[in-house]
């Protein structure tokens, strides 16, 4: 009797397995080249179903050698067009016109080749594909894990280290004494995989050439191998805290706004915060008062009953999965975690459609939850998208903002002119606006409304924006440098050069009239000369010093010279020398001295900027060899 497995039976084990009950005792076992081929090249991409197949040619083989079969490879190794058309069904039909010629039984699990054998008058014998649900005890990787133990990291040729602590007191440290060798390291990756595979506890997430994740009950580990990392790596993590809503701060009040409608909720804070532990303690309070809560994650890991539904990409995309849930209606929808543009556009479609969604976000202050929005949702829309924020640190509560639009002038504008569409920022707790985000200028803008700390003098969100905007428009008209100052809310003083001076306020006035107009500040437009701090950084007048031309750190004055591709910097001396060159004595950048005495900084770049700047304000420029 003749056999000929294809790939589907092989990478099962069903071929040794169908020899051992008898069924094909004394058979010859004729193995395709097409079918080598194609488990080599799945191993060779750390597909581990490969591997699977490579394990069941040495079972075949050892039965062989124990005279149970006889053994051979037949046929020929296909071709690079005929891999590449592999999906297409190439390589199956290599297989079967191999079983056609030789006569022999076509041994398949898979139904389709079984149906495609048969319709062509083979002999098939079709298995099932065996499905197992093995009752896996403790990997041992978990037993890198305590109490205190968020996760464990182990590498090939490195100590087994874990994150060990309390949240918010996290502490990276070495759990054992000796490193693990490759051997080992495979052995604990090989268990992983198996396991998901055979325990209805656990999953693969995600199955790429070199990466895989697997969730097995609590934890979540991902195993890297070469050549997507430069060795075997496993990083197993578990949640290591279990709450309630009840256990956070202003419990009462976000229950409250939770109930009262769906809202967009985005949960922030930094990696390793208490996110993901609060999210699932909102999704258990929402579920528990007859909400229907479902999931999006990569990957699943979020911990919550069997009444929630979690859901991955469909299709690799979770714009599919989006389309998916808005058939099943959910009134809320944790999506764990939001990140790309993508995230976005789907978090804010269906939050949009009118389902209640709950994202959760890295981010390292409560208002860049917020502004990670700006620019990938339309202004306006995002109070309907996003109507709280709540900012998670050491695994509470820290900050919860409300966000609403109003129609307002913005804060520290004073004509009314000015009105426009406003996202106010609230602290949810005080009740006071923190900021406010609109547009300004055609630009958006996120103006804080608190000053920083440091006294009185210092500049509020919205004194910097402006004098930003008020030197913008005047740099536009404006060949020389420009100095701003605010007065007030609504009046600046622009300082420019002399001949500049027309450019700038324009026939009777009407460009600084226009400026005026689209900034809604009033500006008085004066020279240099009388701005009365011009110059003061250079010591007086010009900048000499009383030693007729060295700088205080013993430097050389120098006199730039801008032409229109560069400014050029002759130096006496130290040819081939690294200098520093610095204006006003403040450090500007290093350079080297060139053959011909001189230093070239082409026009355009950053640091031309500050040196045409500084010579524009007349400060000393000074050449000071490097130490």
């Amino acid at each position: 009797m003749n056999v000929v497995p294809d790939t589907s039976v092989v990478i099962d084990g069903r071929v040794s397995a169908t020899i051992e009950d008898g069924q094909f005792e004394g058979a010859t076992i004729s193995v395709p080249e097409a079918v080598v081929a194609e488990l080599e090249a799945q191993a060779n991409d750390g597909i581990e179903t490969g591997w699977d197949g490579l394990e069941e040619l040495q079972q075949l083989a050892d039965l062989a050698d124990d005279g149970v079969i006889d053994l051979e490879y037949v046929g020929e190794r296909p071709n690079a067009i005929e891999r590449g058309h592999a999906s297409e069904g190439e390589i199956d039909a290599l297989i079967r016109d191999l079983a056609e010629e030789l006569e022999a039984t076509f041994l398949t699990s898979d139904v389709v080749q079984a149906e495609v054998a048969e319709a062509k008058g083979l002999d098939v014998e079709h298995v099932a594909p065996e499905t197992r649900e093995v009752d896996v005890g403790t990997l041992t990787v978990e037993s890198y894990f305590d109490d205190a133990t968020m996760s464990v990291h182990l590498k090939t040729g490195m100590v087994p280290m874990a994150k060990r602590g309390e949240l918010g007191d996290m502490h990276y440290q070495e759990i054992a004494d000796e490193p693990l060798d490759e051997e080992t390291m495979d052995e604990y990756a090989r268990e992983v995989v198996d396991a998901a595979k055979e325990s209805p506890e656990g999953f693969l997430e995600l199955s790429e050439p070199g990466m895989k994740i697997v969730q097995f009950r609590d934890y979540r580990i991902a195993i890297g191998r070469p050549p997507f990392s430069d060795g075997i790596e496993i990083t197993a993590v578990r949640p290591i805290a279990q709450t309630d809503i009840e256990d956070y701060e202003n419990a009462d009040e976000l229950k409250e706004r939770l109930l009262e409608r769906q809202r967009g909720v985005l949960i922030s804070g930094a990696p390793g915060a208490g996110k993901s532990t609060f999210a699932q303690a909102v999704a258990r309070f929402i579920s528990d008062h007859d909400y229907a809560v479902k999931t999006m994650e990569k990957p699943r890991d979020l911990q919550v009953g069997p009444e929630i539904t979690q859901y991955t990409e469909l299709g690799g995309e979770m714009a599919k999965t989006a389309d998916a849930l808005l058939m099943v209606r959910p009134d809320y929808t944790i999506y764990d975690e939001v990140r790309k543009t993508d995230d976005f556009e789907v978090f804010a479609d269906m939050r949009l459609a009118g389902v209640g969604m709950i994202g959760v976000v890295h981010a390292t202050r409560p208002i860049d939850a917020l502004q990670r929005l700006v620019g990938r949702v339309e202004l306006g829309m995002i109070p309907q998208v996003v109507d709280t924020v709540v900012y998670i640190e050491a695994g509470r509560v820290e900050t919860v903002y409300d966000v609403r639009t109003e129609v307002k002038v913005p804060a520290g504008l004073t004509e009314e002119d000015l009105a426009r569409p406003v996202i106010q920022v609230t602290n949810f707790e005080t009740g006071e606006p923190e900021y406010e985000i609109y547009t300004f200028n055609r630009q958006v803008v996120t103006v804080p409304l608190k000053e920083e700390e440091g006294g009185p003098g210092n500049e509020s969100g919205v004194d910097r924006i402006a004098k930003q905007e008020i030197e913008r428009e005047i740099r536009s008209v404006a060949r020389g440098y420009v100095d701003v100052q605010l007065k007030s809310q609504d009046k600046a003083i622009v300082y420019v050069e002399e001949s500049d001076i027309s450019s700038v306020i324009g026939k009777g006035g009407g460009r600084i009239t226009d400026i005026e107009n689209r900034l809604g500040i009033n500006i008085d437009v004066r020279t240099h000369d009388e701005n009365p701090d011009y110059g003061s950084a250079a010591g007086g007048s010009g900048g000499a010093t009383s030693d007729g031309g060295a700088s205080g750190q013993g430097g050389q004055m120098v006199a730039p010279e801008v032409t229109s591709r560069h400014i050029v910097i002759p130096v006496d001396g130290n040819h081939g020398e690294t200098v520093e060159v610095q204006a006003g004595g403040d450090y500007l950048f290093t350079a080297t001295v060139s053959r011909g005495g001189e230093i070239q900084v082409s026009r355009g770049s950053a640091i031309a900027d500050e040196l045409e700047q500084a010579v524009d304000r007349k400060d000393p420029i000074t050449v000071v060899p490097s130490s």
